[in-house]
């Protein structure tokens, strides 16, 4: 347990804070923005996305799966290795570009319904908050005229 959750510190930092800060080093302080550095880490950011994905099956399958990680990353973006080109480049472009037409439709698919459901439960929780709203009124009102009709009109109008 001590070993993983390091290996999560370790990950967070050499996978995320280190590659995000050079990122934006080369967004920032190189002028103009070198564009095969800036292709780098956009193939970087993609396979980190796709390892965050996959992440709660991995560590499933995979007991040492944070370790692994942890490893991957720092392959990905080492200055020696610049892994993320290579993994890139040989393996996910060629699954993407095969799957492309049914990833994009399954996505499509996916907007629609997510989409559907907002608008649902978007009317579901007006009707609610109509209905609470109607009950309010429906408690207040009574003790409203009452503390009216007892004052008289002369008294409502001392008030204001």
């Amino acid at each position: 347990m001590a070993v993983s959750f390091v290996a999560r510190l370790l990950t967070l930092a050499l996978g995320y804070a280190c590659p995000a800060y050079d990122c934006y080093k080369t967004l920032e302080l190189n002028a103009p923005p070198q564009v095969e550095r800036l292709r780098f880490w956009c193939q970087y950011w993609i396979l980190l996305a796709f390892l965050t994905a996959l992440e709660g099956f991995a560590e499933w399958a995979l007991p040492w799966y944070g370790e692994a990680k942890l490893a991957l990353v720092v392959y990905l973006w080492h200055p020696k290795t610049m892994g993320a080109r290579h993994v890139y480049d040989d393996y996910l472009r060629p699954f993407l570009t095969a799957h492309e037409a049914d990833i994009d439709r399954g996505l499509a698919e996916l907007r629609a319904r997510a989409a559907d459901a907002t608008a649902s439960h978007l009317q579901a929780a007006v009707a609610l908050g109509r209905a609470c709203l109607s009950e309010v009124v429906r408690r207040v009102s009574p003790q409203l005229l009452q503390a009216t009709g007892s004052a008289g009109p002369a008294a409502v109008g001392q008030v204001q």
